[in-house]
């Protein structure tokens, strides 16, 4: 869309060079938040919610669109509310299983669906009708180039108030983090020397496997063109994270640690059950690192303030960890997973390649498509809720979830006879 030199006061600012990645003619992402409710939607006051949430940033009224030399700019317009909430129609009288398969169906949907770009690129969907973990749903979707799932949820959290007090807002407390937790700043001049190695080794396989090395093809990457315009498969499971914590006890690693370790098991058990010669192919893991300095989640006007540690907008980098093949580690010790999980993500977390990669996505003006599985993780209520996105009718989502499952077991029974 283009428009007029009389409207460029109109303009709000430049669209960011990532903003500019998720949103091109060959690529479209959006960013998909369901939040569950134990009652029946008003959907009054959800058209009243989305009235508030509009004016807390001004994105959530712009368009984007093109000057007159062709640069991308966000545009201020008149947002009609009814025009952004849709609810959906599902058949009545369904039983709660066959409401999951129809919240899948439509989240499916959803997710291959492209936001309108002659309006602002954000969605409320209502789903009142009851599935097995909620009586209704609501479905925000955001398009990425709005930001990234850390500002969507300080959007979320900022727009709600606690329920004992509803002229509070919701507030969670700020966990002290050291700020080697997330960077540690080696010390000694041969430690130096070895980070800025893995550093440039870190950075220059990423590189490559970012713009011409290719993983094998395996069960649970197609490696067909185009994949990311393909429908897609959606569904979850639940894991206790109490067994989380326990498991992280014991072996004295970190959450992320003990759930990076279940899913390299879990992946590799598929490949094998599904293809045994697969395993000793080379997969790798592409993980996305949130490059905020945080301990907690700010209000709006925090990420909006310029001097923010939280800014708004996608403030993420890349990781490529390669995932353990199963012929190194046998199931008779599954906690060699986790171990590996700690060594990869650690090194990687370490490297200075995490902020190099971030300022290279600056300077190359493509993105390549994404791999034929997605993992999400999030956690709610002493819950661990993963969901997982797949190439439509190409990854067995019956097996896949069995053999998480098993990872899990293996893992979990296995912690038990480790001594603190």
């Amino acid at each position: 869309m283009e428009i007029k030199k009389e409207q460029e006061d109109e303009w709000l600012e430049p669209v960011s060079p990532t903003a500019q990645f998720f949103n091109t003619s060959a690529l479209s992402i959006s960013v998909i938040a369901v939040l569950e409710f134990e009652i029946p939607i008003d959907e009054a006051k959800i058209m009243s919610y989305a009235k508030d949430l509009i004016p807390l940033n001004p994105l959530f009224s712009s368009i984007m669109v093109n000057d007159i030399n062709g640069e991308r700019k966000w545009k201020k317009v008149e947002v009609k509310v009814e025009e952004q909430i849709l609810v959906a129609a599902p058949p009545s009288n369904l039983s709660n299983e066959l409401y999951d398969a129809y919240f899948n169906e439509y989240i499916t949907d959803l997710s291959v669906q492209e936001l309108p770009q002659n309006k602002p690129l954000w969605e409320i969907h209502i789903l009142n009708c009851p599935t097995s973990n909620a009586a209704s749903n609501i479905i925000l979707k955001f398009h990425h180039s709005l930001g990234d799932g850390y500002s969507v949820m300080g959007l979320l959290l900022s727009s709600m108030t606690r329920a004992d007090n509803p002229s509070l807002p919701l507030t969670f407390p700020s966990s002290k983090i050291n700020s080697n937790q997330s960077r540690q700043i080696p010390s000694g001049v041969s430690q130096v020397l070895l980070s800025s190695i893995n550093s440039v080794l870190d950075f220059g396989l990423s590189l490559i496997k970012s713009s011409v090395l290719e993983d094998e093809l395996t069960p649970i990457r197609s490696g067909d063109d185009g994949v990311e315009f393909k429908p897609t498969s959606i569904w979850t499971m639940n894991f206790s994270l109490h067994q989380i914590k326990q498991i992280k006890s014991k072996l004295r690693v970190t959450i992320n640690d003990v759930i990076a370790g279940v899913l390299f098991l879990g992946i590799r058990l598929y490949m094998e059950e599904t293809r045994p010669d697969s395993t000793k192919s080379n997969s790798t893991a592409l993980v996305l690192l949130n490059t905020r300095m945080f301990g907690t989640y700010k209000c709006m006007e925090d990420m909006l303030n310029p001097n923010s540690n939280t800014p708004w907008g996608n403030r993420f980098a890349f990781l490529h960890i390669d995932i353990p093949k199963l012929t190194d580690y046998e199931l008779s010790n599954p906690l060699q997973f986790v171990e590996a999980a700690q060594k990869l993500i650690k090194r990687k977390r370490d490297s200075s390649a995490v902020f190099l990669l971030d300022k290279l996505m600056e300077m190359i003006h493509k993105f390549r498509g994404s791999e034929s599985l997605k993992i999400t993780v999030m956690s709610y209520m002493e819950n661990l809720r993963i969901a997982f996105g797949s190439e439509k009718d190409f990854i067995d989502q019956e097996k896949f979830t069995c053999c998480m499952k098993k990872a899990f077991d293996h893992i979990h029974e296995a912690s038990i006879y480790v001594s603190i």
